[in-house]
């Protein structure tokens, strides 16, 4: 069987950045699961962009 290298083709550059992501600003990392949650000025903003942005 033939070996998929889709992925291996094209590894450009990606489509999304997320330099300005809520969790680019990482304030803890739960130590289970390790989710990182950002500090709260970032779920301030994030919350605010969404209000701001509803339909």
């Amino acid at each position: 069987m033939e070996k998929n290298n889709f992925k291996q083709k094209f590894q450009g550059m990606p489509i999304e950045k997320h330099d300005t992501a809520a969790s680019a600003n990482i304030s803890y990392v739960k130590p289970i699961s390790k989710v990182p949650i950002p500090n709260e000025n970032e779920i301030r903003n994030a919350k605010d962009w969404v209000d701001a942005n509803e339909k």
